[in-house]
């Protein structure tokens, strides 16, 4: 692989991708677990570029994942001509999920990836691949158990990718995703304990996609009962606060079923709801 495309890659990140393929191509035949989102678009599209027809996309369709998501996972392996297979992950079916507990990422991991090793082994697929990094030892992550215990593997963490690696490479490759926004399952924009409703994530859903088809370009709408916080880049509160803006907002987030509009003035960052646990020894333990 060569640096013919520009320079924001650099040596290192070359080095990572190509021990990337190499790894990839050690397993044979791999199911990716592919939302479309950064880290999975470039995870299947390095598998694609490894393996060809022996990798393919496993794809859940569930209430907690937007449609615009789904839509573009599918053009995406459209384009790229990889095999993908949708099945339907309805986690507020699980026992405990909806009344949201501290492992409820391990809960709806735990179910997705045990369909998708039914999946991958009636198609003959060895090894069953997700796309965590680095970056996502630093918070709490109970999902990343349910990977361990489950035999799936994590190869952009085994070999030392972060975040800005992803991206530069995504940007280097030619990958649509290297921009775009970060994306968590909108489950987690639930504060712990409160019950997780279809209508309430029909609320997120559609407040997200209103402050995204507005222009900002990083959004989490949490919500606290029926009450909305707004986490968005502080470079863009001035966006926010103007007055055409605001009033856009308030009227339509009241018109899906929130009561009160509030911005958080720490701005967008991730996990926010995960700041009033303790995270003391978790980082080891999801390794």
């Amino acid at each position: 692989m060569n640096n013919s495309l520009g320079n924001r890659v650099t040596d290192e990140q070359l080095k990572k991708y190509d021990d990337l393929m190499q790894l990839l191509k050690s397993y044979k035949s791999v199911a990716v677990a592919f939302s479309s989102g950064v880290d999975s678009t470039f995870l299947m599209y390095a598998a694609k570029q490894a393996v060809g027809d022996k990798a393919i996309a496993v794809t859940a369709r569930s209430c907690s994942f937007p449609e615009r998501e789904l839509n573009e996972a599918k053009e995406f392996c459209k384009e790229h001509k990889i095999h993908q297979f949708i099945f339907d992950s309805e986690e507020l079916n699980i026992e405990g999920f909806s009344q949201n507990p501290k492992n409820r990422c391990y809960l709806c991991k735990h179910e997705l990836f045990e369909k998708m090793i039914k999946i991958a082994d009636a198609e003959g697929i060895e090894v069953i691949v997700e796309g965590s990094n680095l970056d996502d030892n630093g918070d709490y992550r109970p999902g990343l158990i349910a990977v361990a215990e489950l035999g799936i593997k994590s190869p952009l963490r085994e070999i030392g990718f972060t975040k800005e690696d992803i991206r530069a490479l995504s940007e280097h490759l030619g990958l649509p995703t290297w921009n775009k926004q970060s994306f968590a399952c909108l489950s987690s924009r639930f504060v712990y304990g409160e019950t997780i409703t279809e209508e309430k994530l029909k609320m997120v859903d559609k407040a997200e996609q209103l402050l995204l088809d507005l222009g900002f370009s990083q959004v989490r709408v949490r919500i606290h009962g029926t009450m909305a916080r707004i986490e968005i880049l502080p470079k863009e509160f001035d966006k926010l606060i103007s007055e055409d803006i605001r009033n856009k907002i308030t009227t339509a987030l009241k018109s899906y079923g929130f009561t009160y509009i509030s911005m958080d003035l720490n701005g967008y960052r991730t996990g926010s709801m995960n700041e009033v646990i303790d995270k003391t020894g978790i980082e080891a333990e999801v390794r």
